[in-house]
């Protein structure tokens, strides 16, 4: 069945309103209420179904500007369910606003269930999983009015702004959830844009990550553009070409849409780069949690072209699971090999095949394989305290890789003995010098002790003295045994820039019982020799550079918990916590 949009109506502000527009006369269904103000675009209101759309008008036809729009319903329109619709704004032509860098042609606002419109949270996350960008968000709290009067809009590069409740509500209630405020005399041009010429309007460097969340084909220079990669890869276009075409093929296949069909495609595009470069410089077009997603497939697939006892298989791959979509690892590993011939090659194919069928028998393949482990976790752990319930979810999924548990219920009974939280807590601090983990651990709140091998090598008379380093190792390690000993919070403060020397800290860990915890330092390369000649305690530039070249981060699953420092200074994405509402595994 076909719905019309509802008519929104003008807040008593707007300056926009005309003597045709509806007004929002009563605030009442705000008030009190947490709310969600959007920038207001300049375009065509339109309706996708799993099977059409229309605009605004239920017997809309054709018109040159919803050509792109019906294009983008036929990649999507298989995962909106039935019954579901998908509202939005069209913004292919020119309209009033001439908008140069936008990130996608089309931007929903809303999604319905029927006669009933999605909380706001849950609209952006299923818009995600389509590939379908939302409005800027302007403005979020509960309702005040005073707030919402003196926000400032550049008139000449935006037409207003929507204000709707963050809850969800049903058809009838939207005339007092959802109101606008347009700018006054917003229609600019004399002729109106039906009429006219289609001008498309601009697409920023976005909407390249846009187009492949949405599953349209890689478009690689623009993809290496957005994501600041331009000289990655080192292979002959055609062949990464051929590589990118063979990871949206697989990923298709799998039915992978959104974030998730991005992450595989750049992982694909990008696999020959250093993990940690390729971390830091997606963060800034991607964010950490996406960056990290895409590092971790590009650092994991090779290991599925080598052979494996099978009997070891299946754990291995539940702890790859931990750090990676397995059914998009898969699809990864098989693209990289696409065009190489030979009998190393078809040897990887092999065990790519292999690997995907042990996966596939182990119910491991899915997007989130663990959830139903976690979340029967979760219910049973409720009102647990949050070290606690993250302890027993990080034994649960250990457990569960060694194959001694398969059940939420096996969960719970296996790990009773951390649910009092009576262990010490251990923050293992892991990046190259001045990514900024000291000043990290300082805004930590209940540290009791930090132990930090600078500080050791200072009160041995010189902080970058490099001679005494094993005697420095070994009183830091004794410290930290003492501390953990003691109970409480620790913070081991050290580059620990890879595996073995963060498994010397780990087993004093494992001996006094602790819950550790990673913190990962994500920076670039050049923000790091920037802030290197202006520490107080500078590294030489080539040490720096070496550090760089051996830091390999840990994976998830490696410790019990990892957190990943943006380059604000704050925990941006987590793995192994057991309410994370949303945000990790």
């Amino acid at each position: 069945m076909r719905v019309h949009y509802p008519r929104t109506p003008h807040l008593p502000w707007s300056p926009g309103a005309t003597a045709d527009d509806v007004r929002a006369g009563d605030l009442s269904g705000m008030r009190g209420r947490e709310v969600v103000v959007t920038e207001k675009l300049d375009g065509e209101n339109t309706t996708l179904y799993h099977d059409g759309m229309h605009a605004r008008s239920l017997d809309s036809g054709h018109h040159p500007s919803r050509a792109w729009v019906k294009g983008l319903q036929g990649r999507i329109g298989a995962a909106i369910p039935p019954g579901w619709r998908v509202c939005g704004e069209n913004v292919y032509a020119r309209h009033s606003i001439a908008y140069q860098e936008l990130e996608s042609w089309f931007y929903g606002f809303s999604v319905w269930d029927g006669d009933h419109c999605l909380d706001w949270d849950r609209t952006v996350r299923f818009l995600r999983g389509l590939g379908v960008p939302v409005p800027p968000v302007l403005w979020r709290g509960v309702f005040d009015e005073r707030a919402l009067r003196a926000l400032r809009l550049d008139t000449t590069r935006q037409e207003g702004y929507v204000v709707r409740t963050v809850a969800g509500f049903g058809r009838e209630e939207f005339a007092g959830r959802v109101a606008k405020w347009v700018r006054p005399d917003h229609v600019q041009t004399g002729t109106h844009w039906m009429h006219a010429a289609v001008v498309e309007n601009g697409l920023g460097p976005a909407a390249a990550l846009w187009a492949v969340r949405s599953g349209a084909a890689a478009d690689v220079p623009a993809l290496l553009a957005a994501v600041g990669a331009e000289k990655e890869p080192e292979e002959p276009a055609e062949d990464v070409k051929a590589v990118v075409a063979e990871a949206s093929a697989g990923l298709d296949v799998l039915g992978r849409t959104g974030d998730a069909r991005l992450s595989g495609v750049l992982a694909a595009l990008l696999h020959r780069a250093r993990r940690p470069w390729l971390m830091a410089r997606l963060a800034g077009p991607l964010g950490v949690p996406q960056a990290r997603r895409v590092a971790d497939l590009a650092g994991l697939h090779a290991a599925l072209h080598r052979p494996h006892p099978d009997e070891d298989r299946r754990a291995g791959l539940v702890r790859m699971s931990f750090a990676a979509d397995l059914g998009v690892l898969h699809a990864v590993a098989r693209a990289v090999l696409a065009g190489r011939g030979g009998e190393e090659a078809a040897e990887a194919r092999e065990q790519v095949e292999w690997s995907a069928l042990h996966a596939e028998d182990a119910g491991l393949l899915g997007p989130e394989p663990l959830e139903p482990l976690r979340a029967g976790l979760r219910e049973a752990l409720a009102g647990l305290a949050p070290e606690a319930a993250d302890r027993c979810w990080a034994e649960a999924r250990d457990a569960y890789a060694r194959g001694r548990i398969a059940t939420a219920e096996e969960a719970v009974a296996a790990c009773w003995r951390w649910r009092s939280g009576a262990f010490p807590r251990l923050v293992h601090l892991t990046g190259p010098s001045g990514s900024g983990k000291s000043s990290f651990a300082a805004g930590l709140p209940g540290i009791d002790v930090v132990v930090s091998l600078d500080d050791l090598r200072e009160a041995r008379g010189s902080r970058a003295g490099q001679r005494d380093n094993q005697e420095v190792l070994g009183e830091g390690l004794d410290r930290l045994d003492a501390a953990l000993a003691g109970g409480g919070t620790v913070v081991w403060d050290a580059t620990s820039l890879n595996r073995h020397q963060r498994s010397l800290v780990h087993a004093v860990a494992r001996r006094r019982d602790a819950l550790v915890t990673h913190a990962v330092t994500v920076v670039e390369e050049d923000e790091l020799h920037r802030r290197n000649a202006t520490r107080a305690h500078p590294v030489p530039p080539h040490v720096l550079t070496a550090q760089l070249h051996r830091f390999v981060p840990p994976y998830p699953g490696e410790a019990h918990r990892t957190w990943y420092v943006g380059p604000s200074g704050g925990v941006d994405d987590v793995d192994g916590v057991l309410d994370d509402d949303g945000q990790g595994a």
